[in-house]
């Protein structure tokens, strides 16, 4: 029992480990088919396959000689058997091994004889398959191959390593990216707000003046007027500043001259804006603001023209 359950869980570990990689079902990619490659080259075999072994499944990352063919089902694999191995798993002719003689994959398509596997350890020791090098005739590795095979497979893992960091970074400096959105959120509005109210100089103090009292503001020399109700502020800015300073969504420049609130223009005529000065629960004063030419085409675009 204890045995069975020290098993269950050794399973268990592995199957998260393998998946913590995010590595099954994705595209073929070029460093691990270059391996399977080098591996089949250096064999001598027309099949070789990274193998990763799934809980019901043998899954190819890299797959040379097998066309077509993504995945077998783990329980007739030989790359379950290879990858507990510390060593390099071989069958030099699988018709003849008693474990294997029956297996669909010898006994049909492909047929396979030889099986040659070097497992994939982590650096935590968990194995998740193998590189394996395969034939349809008998062979045997000499020592040179089985040496060439347990360093391809060490490639392997590394740059399963190295996939998986770079897997980790994308994902933390896309967190990275929302915090940061979030935070130029709400600096955006923190600083929205604090344009929602403006502190004017008068007389030796500041007198606030809410963004929403502003009807239209006016240039005059080194001088700005600012017009809020029945009041006017004479301040000394510019109106590229001042414009700095109001809620852009609120107010328009329409003139180099003028800036104007735009809820507040009640008509367009010829070149001028319509502004209602008075204020709120008074009776309407209007005003007509000139319009300069080169601020038309943005005054319009934002109006809701139907």
């Amino acid at each position: 029992m204890d045995v069975l359950f020290r098993q269950n869980t050794s399973e268990a570990e592995r199957l998260e480990t393998l998946r913590n990689y995010q590595v099954l079902d994705t595209p073929p990619e070029d460093v691990f088919d270059d391996l399977a490659k080098l591996a089949a080259y250096i064999c001598g075999t027309p099949i070789s396959l990274v193998s990763l072994i799934d809980a019901e499944r043998q899954w190819f990352k890299a797959n040379v000689g097998l066309d077509g063919v993504e995945s077998t089902h783990r329980e007739i694999s030989f790359c379950q058997h290879a990858m507990f191995g510390n060593d390099v798993y071989e069958i030099e002719n699988a018709v003849e091994d008693p474990l294997f003689r029956t297996n669909p994959l010898v006994v049909n398509d492909p047929g396979i004889r030889f099986y040659a596997g070097a497992p994939l350890i982590t650096p935590s020791g968990q194995p998740l398959g193998t590189l394996c090098a395969i034939d349809r005739v008998p062979r045997r590795l000499t020592e040179e191959q089985r040496e060439a095979l347990r360093i391809l497979a060490r490639e392997v893992v590394s740059h399963l390593e190295l996939r998986r960091a770079r897997l980790q970074l994308e994902q933390e400096q896309r967190k990275l990216d929302g915090l940061l959105r979030m935070a130029n959120d709400a600096a955006d509005s923190l600083y929205m707000a604090s344009r929602n109210e403006l502190f004017i100089k008068q007389d030796h103090k500041l007198v606030r003046v809410s963004a929403a009292d502003i009807r239209y503001v006016e240039a005059l020399g080194d001088y700005v007027n600012i017009y809020a109700g029945r009041e006017r502020h004479t301040v000394y800015s510019t109106m590229k500043e001042l414009e700095t300073k109001l809620p852009p969504r609120e107010f328009a420049r329409v003139h180099r001259k003028y800036i104007v609130r735009l809820d507040r223009i009640v008509a367009i005529e010829a070149d001028a804006a319509i502004v209602d000065t008075g204020r709120v629960g008074e009776p309407t004063h209007l005003l007509p603001v000139p319009i300069g030419s080169s601020y038309k085409s943005a005054l319009l675009g934002r109006l809701n023209l139907v």
